[in-house]
């Protein structure tokens, strides 16, 4: 038995509705045969994974950093290293907290069912953190050049890191995303 063109498209729009109530988590899931609560369990373990490997990168730049003010040298810097310096232990500290954060999140919210908000804060965090971990990556690079180098070719050759970060972190994954989504 055929139904009217008006039932069906009646029904779609139907399913259109609901299907834009359901939440991320219940979208892929259907997309992926998972359950929801497989994809958030999924989606936690993706997101830690991920911060392992910022903080990681986090941690030895730290490290460095708090090495550096001992050094005999460190005084020979003058008010443009002594600047850079700051804003690269700045950025980085923030980049350290920023990035721990969704640990003290999820601590917070252990045993709540809050996955959900846990997954949002921790890609909100990463994407704040990697800003930082950029800055704090660029401006250490900026001073080690500008002893080694100069000034001006430590500068142009921090604009091509800037560049290159924000092209590779940033703008590629986000032209993924809108070809994805025109797909």
């Amino acid at each position: 038995m055929s139904v009217s063109p008006g039932v069906d498209r009646l029904r779609l729009r139907y399913r259109r509705r609901v299907a834009e109530k359901r939440s991320e988590a219940e979208r892929t899931a259907l997309a992926r045969g998972e359950t929801p609560d497989e994809v958030l369990d999924r989606n936690v373990n993706e997101v830690l994974q991920e911060i392992r490997v910022a903080i990681t990168a986090v941690q030895v730049l730290f490290a460095f950093l708090l090495t550096l003010p001992f050094q005999s040298r460190f005084a020979d810097l003058g008010t443009f290293g002594t600047t850079v310096y700051a804003v690269t232990m700045i950025s980085t500290a923030t980049a350290t907290v920023v990035l721990i954060a969704p640990v003290s999140f999820h601590r917070m919210l252990f045993r709540r069912r809050q996955k959900a908000a846990i997954v949002r804060f921790a890609d909100r965090s990463l994407v704040v953190g990697l800003t930082l971990l950029l800055t704090g990556i660029t401006s250490a690079v900026l001073l080690v050049l500008d002893v080694v180098l100069g000034r001006w070719p430590a500068i142009t050759v921090c604009a091509a890191i800037v560049l290159i970060g924000l092209t590779t972190w940033y703008g590629l994954p986000l032209r993924q995303r809108r070809t994805a989504a025109a797909d």
